[in-house]
């Protein structure tokens, strides 16, 4: 089963398919969620003037993807970060997580994640790791 994902029902869906084994409270899934930001914010400051934390990067999706599991984790990384997503790719591959269709994302009823392309200096730097 394939859930739509939209920005009505975003925190709900999320909050279906977290792993509440990790938390103790709503605050530890909210600050889970807010992984998203931070992610943003890294990419973002990579974008801007190339300075990038590929490790910080790596541990936020490690753990979203422990307490959501991959395919949430793409979906909502997607959903979340579209146009910065062939910057995250990477990461997921390295990662082997990322799935080949997304499902359901806003209106989309599958994205082929064969098609989107990826930043070259980033799989370079991961390459190393």
């Amino acid at each position: 089963m394939h859930d739509i994902l939209t920005d009505d029902n975003f925190i709900l869906y999320c909050a279906q398919h977290y792993d509440g084994r990790y938390c103790s409270s709503t605050q530890d899934f909210f600050d889970d969620l807010n992984r998203l930001k931070y992610i943003k914010k890294l990419i973002t400051r990579y974008i801007q003037n190339g300075d990038l934390k590929e490790r910080l990067i790596l541990n936020h999706i490690i753990v979203l993807n422990n307490v959501f599991g991959a395919t949430v984790t793409c979906k909502i990384l997607y959903f979340k970060l579209r146009d910065e997503f062939k910057y995250i790719k990477p990461f997921l591959i390295l990662l082997n997580i990322l799935p080949e269709f997304i499902y359901n994302v806003n209106g989309e009823n599958a994205i082929d994640t064969n098609l989107i392309s990826m930043d070259q200096t980033i799989i370079e730097v991961l390459r190393k790791i």
